[in-house]
């Protein structure tokens, strides 16, 4: 097979998901003559290019090429495996080797194996996900200049910048298993956006902003975005603190995925089979006001997580996780299933694309709704204990009066309990972020303790 490059300016993509397919195949093949019960391939390619500039000067052009090639097998219920950069004849028959000597001296797992051939994905389509482009480094230097020169010249208090960045990139995998299941899944990647920095000495503020699209096409301007970084730098300038208190507290929609997350982790297989989740036993349960609603749709087009199939081979659906506040299923793939004796979801590798429902208008009208009280735009650090659901954050944003912004704050912590939060959250907002496969609007959450100066 000749070197991992994957040129987005021609599209030979079938022919290499072709050959990675081969060497799939011959994977399983060398797996079942040496005596595997049952066996799994992954192969992958992807090339990328990323370009750094800082105040009109390039710093770092990186051009990435990675290949891999992954092989489980399983011996009864021991279980190996190992990986390889080399394609070579002799380097695939030494991986395979490897694989098998490590299940051969593993310790037998009651859990372990393939997902049940009946669960594999029998139709296999693409979402628009692969959007090859002629790009080279001059083109994405330009870019990222022009969106970093943007956002420095709206206003003279932007001194200084954290510098422009711009990536592309572009993968190609294939999953093999011994049920005979094999599927191959192709996406690109684009994304643009600088950090600036206003004001001077102690008094400095720095933000940004961004945007990533599978087609580069999709991408916002580099001078919408450089704009956007300025306003939203320049807003945070002259913060004040606050008084500690307990106060509505609204997520703009950057950050309410963030609470989104928090409950994703806490119903997924890996936390609850180790009882390390604060919603233990909680399918059938309202863990969320009788409003709201998470579904997960995996053939969402142009969607940044959708697929025909789980990292275990099974079949996706679109379904609700969340329904009427009430939780409707947990987040499993065929091991964590297995150890919790469920059925698999088809969340081997995680979730797909989620929309959270939205009951409100977009951030300006729930700022509006919200009178009095602490919009978030920033959080700082991990302050979230996954067994008991207690928040702990640092954050910034600002002060919300009369129903208007009033002044910039940060310096201040946000406290709370999620299992609270979830079920205090009284609007989800219409102003969903498209940048990623959760989407949802800015959330508000109707009490929370805000700890300030005093």
């Amino acid at each position: 097979m000749s070197s991992p490059d994957i040129a987005l300016s021609t599209d030979d993509s079938h022919a290499r998901l072709a050959r990675l397919s081969v060497v799939a195949r011959q994977l399983l093949e060398r797996a079942r003559a040496a005596g595997a019960s049952q066996c799994e391939v992954v192969c992958n390619e992807d090339a990328g290019l990323n370009v750094n500039v800082r105040m009109g000067e390039v710093e770092t052009v990186e051009a990435t090429r990675d290949r891999g090639v992954g092989i489980t097998v399983y011996f009864g219920q021991r279980k190996g495996n190992a990986s390889t950069a080399d394609v070579r004849e002799d380097s695939l028959a030494a991986t395979v080797a490897q694989a098998c000597a490590i299940a051969r001296h593993t310790e037998e797992d009651p859990c372990a194996g393939l997902a049940d051939a009946a669960l594999m994905a029998q139709t296999l389509r693409e979402f628009d996900s692969w959007h090859p482009a002629a790009f080279d480094a001059d083109r994405a230097i330009d870019l990222a200049l022009a969106c970093e020169a943007a956002g420095r010249g709206v206003d003279a208090r932007i001194g200084n910048s954290d510098g422009g960045a711009m990536s592309c990139s572009a993968a190609l995998s294939v999953y093999a298993n011994s049920h005979g299941f094999l599927g191959a899944e192709r996406h690109t990647s684009y994304s643009l956006g600088c950090t600036l920095i206003a004001g001077s000495g102690e008094a400095m503020q720095r933000d940004g902003w961004y945007d990533v699209a599978l087609a580069q096409g999709d991408l916002a301007s580099p001078e919408a975005i450089g704009r956007k970084a300025a306003q939203r730098t320049l807003e945070r300038l002259d913060p004040r603190q606050l008084p500690t208190g307990q106060v509505p507290v609204l997520f703009n929609a950057e950050m309410a995925r963030s609470l989104v997350g928090g409950y994703i982790g806490a119903v997924s297989g890996g936390a609850l089979y180790r009882r390390a989740s604060f919603l233990l036993d909680s399918v059938g349960t309202r863990v969320f006001p009788g409003w709201f609603a998470i579904e997960e749709d995996p053939f969402l087009p142009r969607g940044f997580r959708s697929a025909s199939f789980d990292s275990d081979g099974v079949a996706t659906r679109r379904s609700m996780l969340v329904e009427d506040g009430i939780v409707q299923r947990y987040i499993l793939g065929s091991y964590s299933a297995r150890k919790l004796g469920l059925v698999t979801t088809a969340n081997a590798g995680g979730v797909h694309n989620l929309q959270v429902k939205a009951n409100a208008g977009d951030l300006a009208s729930q700022i509006k709704a919200m009178r009095r009280g602490l919009l978030v735009t920033e959080l700082m650090g991990q302050g979230v204990n996954a067994i008991t659901g207690d928040y702990s954050r640092g954050a910034a944003g600002f002060w919300v009066e009369h129903g208007e912004i009033a002044y910039p704050v940060d310096g201040i912590t946000i406290a709370g309990n999620l299992k609270d939060m979830f079920a205090a959250i009284e609007t989800v907002g219409s102003d969903v972020d498209t940048r990623s496969h959760v989407r949802t609007g800015s959330i508000l959450i109707g009490r929370m303790t805000v700890a300030g100066t005093g």
